[in-house]
Parts: C-alpha cells; sequence; structure tokens
C-alpha cells in the first residue's frame, strides 16, 4: 500500500478544517440573527483556521535577526494585483499599535472580512502562481486546488454582516490555536458519513496542528523574552538619557554664566581700552604741543643767538673805537705834555 504525501494529507485536513470553520460560522451567524462582533468564537476560530491555512508551505525568509514565516507578505501583493485593495492595505499601516507582520496579516483578514471582499481579494492572488511563488513552497495549500477551494467557499461569507473593533485588539501576540471542541461537539447530529469522514481526518491531523501550536507558543515565549530584554535595554537608555540630559543642562548652564562673566569683562576690557585710548590721544595732543613749544624755543634761542653774534661784534667794533680814540687822546696828551715842558 502506497504511503500518502504528508503535504497533501495536510491539505486536505486543513481544507476539512475550513469547510467546518465556514460552514459553521455561516449557519451560527444566521442563528445568531445579529451583527458579529469580535468575541464571537465561531468568528475567532475561522480567523484561526484561515490564519493556518495561509501560513501552510510558507518559504522560511531571512531577516537580520532571524528566521520567520509571515504571511503578510503574500497579503500585501493583494494591493498591486487588485487595484481596490489599496485602501485596506493603507488602513492596515496606519493602524497605531501594530509591531509585527503577523498583526497587519490578523488586522487585514478582519478588514477584509468587513467589507465582504476576502474571497475577491485572495482570488486575485492565487491565480498568480508565478508571484505567490516567491512566498510560497510548491506543495502549498494556496499553489494547490485546495486553495482555490477555500476561495470558492469564502464567498458565502458575504452574507454575514461583521463589526470588528481592529484598533482595539493585539493582533501581535496572541496565539492562535484551534479549538476543536467547537466542530466535535456536534458529532452525534452530523449524520452523514461526509462529516464523519472529515472529522476522522482533523483528528488524524490534530497532532500535526498541537505541535504547530507548541511551536507557536515557544515562539512567544523567545519573543517575549526578547521584548522582556529590550524594555530592560530601553530603561537602561532612558535612564542614561536621563543622566545625558541633566549633564546638558548643567553644562549649559555653565555655558551660561561663562559667556556672562565673559561679557562682563569684555565690556570692562572695552571701557579700560577707551580709557586708555582717551589718554593716549591726551598725551600725544601734549607730545605735539612740547614739540612746537620746543620749535619756538629753539627758533628763539637761534635768534638771541645771532642777536647775541651781532652784539659781540658790535662791542667789538666799540672797543675797537674806543682804544683807538683812547690812542689818540694819548697822543694828545703827550703832546700837550711836550708843548708845556717848552
Amino acid at each position: 500500500m502506497a504511503t500518502k504525501d504528508p503535504t497533501a494529507v495536510e491539505r486536505a485536513n486543513l481544507l476539512n478544517m475550513a469547510k467546518l470553520s465556514i460552514k459553521g460560522l455561516i449557519e451560527s451567524a444566521l442563528s445568531f440573527g445579529r451583527t458579529l462582533d469580535s468575541d464571537y468564537p465561531p468568528l475567532q476560530q475561522f480567523f484561526v483556521v484561515m490564519e493556518h491555512c495561509l501560513k501552510h508551505g510558507l518559504k522560511v525568509r531571512k531577516s537580520f535577526l532571524s528566521h520567520n514565516k509571515t504571511i503578510w507578505g503574500p497579503l500585501e501583493l493583494v494591493e498591486k494585483l487588485y487595484p481596490e485593495a489599496e485602501e485596506i492595505g493603507a488602513s492596515v499601516r496606519d493602524l497605531p499599535g501594530l509591531k509585527t507582520p503577523l498583526g497587519r496579516a490578523r488586522a487585514w483578514l478582519r478588514l477584509a472580512l468587513m467589507q465582504k471582499k476576502m474571497a475577491d481579494y485572495l482570488r486575485c492572488l492565487i491565480i498568480q502562481r508565478d508571484l505567490l511563488s516567491e512566498f510560497y513552497e510548491y506543495h502549498a495549500l494556496m499553489m494547490e486546488e485546495e486553495g482555490a477551494v477555500i476561495v470558492g467557499l469564502l464567498v458565502g461569507l458575504n452574507v454575514i454582516d461583521a463589526n470588528l473593533c481592529v484598533k482595539g485588539e493585539d493582533l501581535d501576540s496572541q496565539v492562535g490555536v484551534i479549538d476543536f471542541s467547537m466542530y466535535l461537539k456536534n458529532e452525534e447530529d452530523i449524520g452523514n458519513k461526509e462529516r464523519n469522514v472529515q472529522i476522522a481526518a482533523i483528528l488524524d491531523q490534530k497532532n500535526y496542528v498541537e505541535e504547530l501550536n507548541r511551536q507557536l507558543n515557544s515562539t512567544v515565549s523567545s519573543l517575549h523574552s526578547r521584548v522582556d530584554s529590550l524594555e530592560k535595554s530601553n530603561t537602561k537608555l532612558i535612564e542614561e538619557l536621563a543622566i545625558a540630559k541633566n549633564n546638558i543642562i548643567k553644562l549649559q548652564e555653565e555655558n551660561h554664566q561663562l559667556r556672562s562673566e565673559n561679557k562682563l569683562i569684555l565690556m570692562k576690557t572695552q571701557q579700560h581700552l577707551e580709557d586708555v585710548e582717551n589718554e593716549l590721544a591726551v598725551q600725544v595732543s601734549m607730545k605735539h604741543e612740547i614739540e612746537l613749544a620746543m620749535k619756538l624755543l629753539e627758533k628763539d634761542i637761534h635768534e638771541k643767538q645771532d642777536t647775541l653774534i651781532g652784539l659781540r661784534q658790535q662791542l667789538e667794533e666799540v672797543k675797537a673805537i674806543n682804544i683807538e680814540t683812547y690812542q689818540k687822546l694819548q697822543g694828545s696828551e703827550d703832546g700837550l705834555k711836550e708843548k708845556k715842558k717848552k
């Protein structure tokens, strides 16, 4: 007996799970008779099942810190293929509080359901296998017939009215766990062989889903540990930033004080410089006056020296005249004396 392909079994089980989830949601919603909100259990389980279907066969995408699988990549591709989906993509990116690609993908699914466009959006995606191959392995549910069947089933959800508060939900950290009891509790009321086969197939896959849930829980625990570490680092950085801000304030105060002191010193220096300049101007003026007085004095001395030289010459002339006169007088006296003797 040939062994079944495990990926084919996984696709079949996910398809059966999706059929149960969608049918159960439609039946319960119609009997409920009111607009559904985020707390409605069948609706919560529908989103969990859709998340598992979209995650099947996702390629591991390498990032700087780790390896991860995210369904946001192919969902974000929808707006490039379906112009009317640009609004939902922009709305998701503008939602505050979403920190992870998975959180954005969950918000996208909820908005698409409220718009009654989920089937249309995913239909345009599954027909672009060449583009989907960038995100999914060849055996992924979205790449095979099961994906097309699920998209066809989603059309039935257009009869449901939902009013979901996406903004208030913690879509990043919640763990999507399938509650099998919701689909197994009515086993006695099914009454047909096909449903029993579906449930049996789901039970065969139960261990697979539980293992997947355990892996998700482990990933969430790891993320929580990383978040705690980042919060501690952030707290330390905030403390260091506060210390740095205080140091900056102190340095600014010291700088302001030094500027004030420097300004005061500059004013005093300018005043002193002005006094020195004024005193220097007075000294220069006095020097000019002294130099002028010295020149006048030198001129007066030269004039007096010239006058003195002239007077000396006149005195010499007078002396010469007096000597000559004296000699003449002496000669006259001698002549008179001789005349008297005779």
